[in-house]
């Protein structure tokens, strides 16, 4: 349970603050909800309070399996086609898993490297590094660009 003020991660949305928790009332049933502003883009969205529909922050364990993922640069580079790729990315972005973020940023840095990316390739990766610098810079307390660079310098 969150309380009002909370940072939560919203798969697909990426990190809001709670700052109401109602009732609403669904198709005659009534549905106690958290009111979720998302810090990136501003976007108010609702959440019931009973649904996996979001999750806290990550702790030190998960950051450190970020960054083993993002320095592990051995990995078989998928080289079907840039919108099979996209669909796959995006299906593992919207899951909310830190991991699976970095392994799609992972991976479009490494593609990156072998021939150009998409335009909406391109707009996944930063998407990505996004969501992680965003939540590690609030579960640790470190300013987001420091983490943008420590992530940049994973693939320097």
């Amino acid at each position: 349970m969150f309380n009002i003020g909370d940072y939560a991660v919203c798969p697909g949305h990426g990190v809001g603050q709670i700052y109401e928790i109602v009732e609403e009332n669904f198709g005659g049933a009534k549905t106690e909800v958290y009111k979720v502003k998302i810090l990136s883009n501003g976007m108010n969205i609702m959440v019931p309070t009973n649904s996996d529909g979001i999750r806290g922050l990550v702790g030190e364990d998960e950051v450190k399996n970020v960054y083993d993922v993002l320095n592990d640069h051995d990995i078989k580079i998928d080289n079907s086609t840039w919108n099979r790729r996209y669909r796959e990315y995006k299906l593992k972005i919207n899951t909310g898993s830190l991991v699976e973020i970095a392994e799609v940023l992972r991976a479009l840095f490494l593609l990156k490297t072998k021939k150009p990316l998409s335009f909406g390739e391109k707009q996944m990766l930063d998407e990505c590094k996004d969501l992680l610098a965003q939540e590690i810079s609030l579960s640790g307390g470190d300013e987001t660009d420091k983490i943008k660079n420590s992530i940049d310098s994973c693939f320097n």
